[in-house]
């Protein structure tokens, strides 16, 4: 660590194109990237890091300010201050908010399904009063497993879903293995946690629900593409009113991203055929969208 910076564990996919730093979601890692960066280094000089607090990087104090900086001390160590950031889930929330502050170095940003709750008037036909009552409850139990210890035979409870994971949604179990494993960590009683630890767990969530991300999007001042989940994800059991408010807000999404896509010509929208887990579940798809958007935005990157 150096001042507010700390020194994230960085996973260098080579390459010799206009470079890209990959940014994973919360509660995930670099490991998201294993099947999309091979996808993207013949064009492209690719990174990935793991963020404060998850994976093998170090933890300490979860907002944005600290979290750009971090991002920064890998750019210049690397010497490529330009890079242009691509985010998944939380990461795509970080490559807009690095395009504000560095949209004079940086080409663009590119955001996966990273758009959090929304607002309760984006879920289209629910009223926003029953929303609100909703998403304090998600939050809740968001908040709740946040930095959880594993219990004695939790790492075995936890590769089995993700065998489940593997078997609903077409995903290689080895990649959801090495995800899941990059995740946990030794707690100081021996016992396994899911990083980030709770207190800074907390802090992140507290981070991401103070963006107006729409508002966000309008601040990027350079290219912006903005991927979205074609599929649904998938139910949580106890709570059988998820998917009918998932449903909704997936409807309004689609238009309130239509709609600032047709006031900023510099706003790409894309489709990926996938759920929320799309890094895993579609490389190709994922790729193509972020090929197709440089090729259009950095000089020299396309094929």
């Amino acid at each position: 660590m150096t001042g507010d910076r700390i020194a994230l564990a960085v996973h260098d996919h080579g390459g010799d194109g206009p470079p890209l730093l990959l940014l994973h979601g919360a509660r995930r890692t670099l490991a998201d990237w294993a099947a999309v960066a091979p996808l993207l280094v013949p064009r492209h000089r690719v990174l990935a890091v793991d963020l404060r607090g998850h994976g093998l990087s170090p933890s300490g104090t979860w907002d944005f300010h600290h979290v750009l900086g971090d991002i920064e001390a890998v750019l210049e160590e690397y010497g490529i201050p330009g890079a242009l950031p691509v985010g998944h889930s939380l990461g795509g929330m970080i490559a807009a908010r690095y395009a504000v502050d560095h949209w004079d170095v940086t080409p663009g940003a590119v955001n996966l399904d990273g758009f959090g709750w929304g607002r309760p008037d984006q879920y289209v036909g629910l009223d926003p009063v029953y929303v609100e009552e909703r998403l304090t409850g998600v939050r809740k139990a968001a908040a709740s497993v946040s930095g959880e210890r594993l219990p004695t035979d939790g790492l075995r409870e936890l590769l089995a879903q993700q065998r489940a994971m593997s078997e609903e949604l077409g995903i290689p179990y080895e990649l959801l293995e090495a995800a899941a494993l990059r995740s946990v960590r030794e707690g100081p009683d021996g016992r396994l946690e899911v990083r980030p630890e709770r207190e800074f767990a907390l802090e992140m969530l507290d981070a991401v629900d103070s963006l107006d991300l729409f508002a966000l999007f309008h601040q990027v001042p350079v290219p912006l593409l903005l991927g979205r989940a074609l599929r649904p994800g998938r139910s949580i059991p106890g709570m059988e009113w998820f998917d009918e408010l998932m449903t909704a807000y997936a409807k309004g999404l689609a238009r309130d991203l239509a709609e600032l896509a047709q006031q900023r010509a510099d706003v790409t929208v894309a489709g990926i055929d996938a759920t929320h887990e799309m890094l895993l579940e579609n490389p190709r798809a994922v790729a193509d969208a972020i090929l197709a958007f440089t090729s259009e935005t950095i000089p020299g990157s396309a094929a």
